[in-house]
């Protein structure tokens, strides 16, 4: 599966985990808007991870978590002592504000 080819390609030292694409999003970003709880957790293990950066619109994983209502993917992202559950996206809108938006 997925989570497989996500732990493969952690293992290269050439691989950046928080490379971003033309939306600077991250892997981690992607996983979490998407619900992948798995390979939220596999990308989290590593301390090199960032679980800050935002995507576009400064959109943080915790946020994308938030929006789509992926509550497992949440609680692994608030696993992590560093998360700031505070940032917020370019329109002023924080995970807990997206969250009810959405809710």
């Amino acid at each position: 599966g997925h989570e497989g080819v996500v732990k493969i390609l952690l293992e290269r030292q050439d691989v950046n985990p928080n490379i971003r694409d033309a939306w600077n999003t991250t892997p981690l970003s992607f996983a979490a808007e998407n619900g992948h709880e798995g390979a939220v957790k596999i990308l989290l293990e590593r301390q090199d991870v960032n679980p800050n950066i935002g995507g576009a619109w400064n959109i943080t994983p915790l946020s994308f978590a938030a929006g789509y209502g992926h509550e497992a993917v949440v609680k692994v992202l608030l696993e992590r002592e560093e998360v700031n559950t505070e940032k917020a996206d370019q329109l002023g809108g924080t995970p807990l504000s997206i969250a009810a938006q959405h809710g």
